[in-house]
């Protein structure tokens, strides 16, 4: 296997972004308990099961590939089913590694995390929504990982900051599932999209929309925070209101790809708010 083909399988930037949301989770639940060693094993940890659980989604997903996307390793054949197997098994085994090395907690967090990712892709993926909200906690779980690798699980930010994330990635995966019906059709993925159509895809994705909306002014309502995070959540908002609005007048598959695209600026956007609103509460 050459490292090309190790590379484009693993997807680095998605991996790292994982790795990085272990960090928010640090900085955002308690940033002067961080150490230089705490955030290193935590980006580890996070990079080394979302690249093991890269590798099994391209693994499962290989007759999806063939017609959605032929030019991945395993369906051109860089890199054989064996060798992308053993690759997953060095990851998962160097990323529990790493989470060891935090505490048992950590240890247990990032099994969790890498069984999710397992189950998912295995079967899950084929129940719809249940599958896209595996995907959704999959997002939100580095944050919490995150605040428990440095001890401080007790600050409620940290959970209003992971059930967002997971609010609007759920909206979003729900908004995806309008784009890749073509797809689930070959695996047999009953996507609300597929089973019940775009329109109810829509208002389902927005009621996600507006939750995560509504749990990220929970920490000003409650005074978590202060006008630093108010100010800078505001964007966020208003590109969700905007989405929201967008795709339940427009459920085509093309205004899905753009709904979908924009919640990732979205989302980021709002990481930010929690970072910096995090870090000063005035």
């Amino acid at each position: 296997m050459t490292l090309s083909g190790l590379l484009t399988l693993i997807r680095p930037l998605n991996s790292a972004m994982v790795g990085f949301a272990v960090i928010v989770g640090m900085v955002v639940s308690g940033f002067p308990k961080m150490s230089y060693l705490s955030a290193l094993l935590g980006f580890l940890t996070g990079f080394l099961i979302s690249s093991y659980s890269m590798i099994i989604n391209d693994k499962y997903d290989i007759e999806v590939d063939r017609v959605n996307n032929p030019t991945r390793p395993l369906v051109k054949g860089s890199v054989s089913i064996k060798e992308a197997e053993l690759a997953a098994a060095t990851l998962l085994a160097s990323g529990l590694a790493t989470s060891i090395l935090l505490g048992w907690l950590t240890l247990s967090i990032a099994a969790v995390f890498a069984l999710i990712a397992w189950l998912y892709n295995y079967r899950v993926k084929k129940y719809g929504l249940l599958g896209n909200t595996l995907v959704s906690a999959s997002v939100a779980i580095p944050y919490i990982y995150g605040a428990v690798a440095i001890g401080a699980a007790d600050e409620p930010l940290i959970y209003f900051l992971a059930l967002t994330s997971f609010l609007a990635g759920l909206g979003r995966e729900v908004v995806k599932t309008i784009c890749d019906v073509k797809g689930d059709e070959i695996r047999d993925v009953r996507s609300v999209a597929r089973v019940w159509g775009a329109k109810t895809a829509a208002k389902v994705s927005s009621i996600f929309f507006i939750s995560a909306i509504l749990t990220s002014l929970l920490p000003l309502m409650l005074r978590i925070v202060g006008l630093v995070y108010g100010v800078l959540v505001s964007a966020p908002i208003c590109i969700f209101i905007a989405l929201t609005i967008k795709i339940l007048k427009d459920s085509s598959a093309e205004s899905a790809y753009l709904v979908k695209r924009v919640a990732l600026l979205g989302m980021l956007l709002g990481l930010i708010a929690f970072m910096v609103g995090g870090y000063f509460r005035w």
